[in-house]
């Protein structure tokens, strides 16, 4: 029998169904109390439940994070990204032949329209990577919109393809330009992370080029571990937006503009930016103890979402100790970093506020010691979250919703009588 909780306004009663869910937290239909004349308030959504969703399942408490039902972890060690880009869009993990054909179809697409190539000289070349791939993805609607009809299910799926294989193309091209150097074009014998990390530090006389291995598995680590992570700021953003019936490619555009933001996606950016002002490591412990006194601020460390340790952190750090041992770097920036993770993973203060280092804080080390700019990190996050993105985008389209529309507690002035200008003091 569903549970219910009454509400009682001026004398009459309203119910509301208290509403299963198949992990975490029951939810409470809230819908009557718009019957009793009431809006509810909750600043930054954080008991609000806008949709209901079989993609991604995140327990703060526990520190568990699944796709589908399946742990990141076990995705991370087990699978590869474009396999995890199947499950969150098809809901299950593909079979040999599935993935066959689903590796082909983004292979296929990984290349853009060469007229694209142009909007990329509209930019200035100190343009930010994360400007050019919001004004890119954008103008992909006006290159594959005359065969798009969102109602169809075919041609949404063809469009989750498209925009999975063309993120990594995009972001390249972003960097390119950015750099001065020729594009570099996807190549169709090599794998999805290879290509991204092809296309970025290839140049044409390289015609010998091929990625490390070791670095060829950590960028698709990255992707993986970024793939979605349920109703965030960007991933709301692409609903919202989508709810107007607007085409995938501004939804995905949206997205990326809500992941801009210092404290979304550009968090791990933020945290070379803290190594840089801390700038020695006899800085750190008395930056540490600024913390504690609340007069600095320690970027990639702790999470909103996570109230234990962040479930991807422990395969970030393997890959990130994986990386350096690989590459044998020497970076003043990484000594920092080992030395901020080492004090919060030994100090009572960080310990007693679960203040661990989060995926941001080894993705952006990781990054780094790869030669990926600082101004590239934000980019990756994009690329990464567009499967998690457009596959939210097309749940919603299968099925029956509303057009998003929050109100609000209004604080301002009532009714005031007009005054003309001469008159006014």
């Amino acid at each position: 029998m569903t549970q219910q909780v009454k509400l009682v306004v001026d004398g009459t009663e309203y119910e509301m169904p208290v509403l299963e869910s198949t992990l975490g937290r029951p939810v409470l239909d809230v819908s009557a109390v718009a019957k009793a004349g009431l809006w509810t308030y909750d600043p930054g959504f954080m008991a609000t439940a806008p949709v209901e969703s079989k993609i991604t399942y995140i327990d703060g408490d526990k520190g568990e994070l699944l796709h589908r039902g399946y742990a990141i972890d076990d995705l991370a060690d087990n699978a590869d990204y474009l396999e995890v880009c199947y499950a969150l869009l098809y809901g299950d993990l593909p079979n040999a032949e599935e993935k066959d054909k689903f590796y082909a179809r983004i292979t296929s697409h990984m290349a853009v329209h060469d007229q694209l190539r142009k909007f990329f000289e509209g930019f200035r070349r100190d343009a930010h990577p994360m400007a050019i791939m919001l004004g890119v993805v954008g103008a992909l609607s006006a290159f594959y919109h005359n065969h798009l009809d969102i109602s169809d299910p075919q041609h949404r799926d063809d469009t989750c393809v498209d925009l999975i294989a063309k993120a990594p193309t995009l972001a390249a091209m972003s960097y390119k330009y950015s750099i001065g150097e020729p594009f570099m074009y996807p190549r169709k014998d090599f794998s999805y992370a290879e290509n991204f990390l092809y296309m970025m530090f290839a140049t044409p006389g390289d015609k010998d080029y091929k990625p490390d291995p070791v670095l060829v598995k950590a960028m698709d680590k990255i992707f993986t571990l970024h793939a979605d992570h349920e109703q965030n700021a960007s991933t709301s953003s692409v609903r919202l937006v989508g709810s107007t019936g607007a085409n995938p490619y501004a939804c995905i555009a949206a997205g990326i503009a809500a992941l801009w933001g210092p404290s979304h996606g550009g968090a791990n950016e933020a945290v070379l930016t803290m190594l840089d002002e801390i700038g020695s490591i006899e800085n750190v412990a008395p930056f540490m103890e600024k913390v504690k006194t609340k007069e600095a601020k320690l970027m990639g460390f702790g999470h909103r979402v996570y109230k234990n340790f962040d479930p991807r952190v422990k395969v970030m750090k393997e890959t990130c100790d994986e990386v350096l041992g690989a590459l044998g770097v020497n970076d003043p920036k990484l000594a920092l970093a080992m030395e901020l993770e080492k004090i919060a993973l030994n100090d009572p203060y960080f310990i007693e506020r679960k203040l661990y280092p989060n995926v941001d804080f080894y993705s952006g080390i990781i990054l780094k010691a790869i030669g990926i700019p600082t101004s590239m990190f934000t980019v990756i996050f994009a690329l990464a979250r567009t499967a998690g993105w457009i596959a939210h985008w097309t749940e919603m389209h299968s099925e029956a919703f509303k057009i998003g529309r929050p109100r609000q507690r209004y604080t301002g002035e009532t009714h005031r009588a007009f005054v003309k200008v001469e008159d006014r003091k």
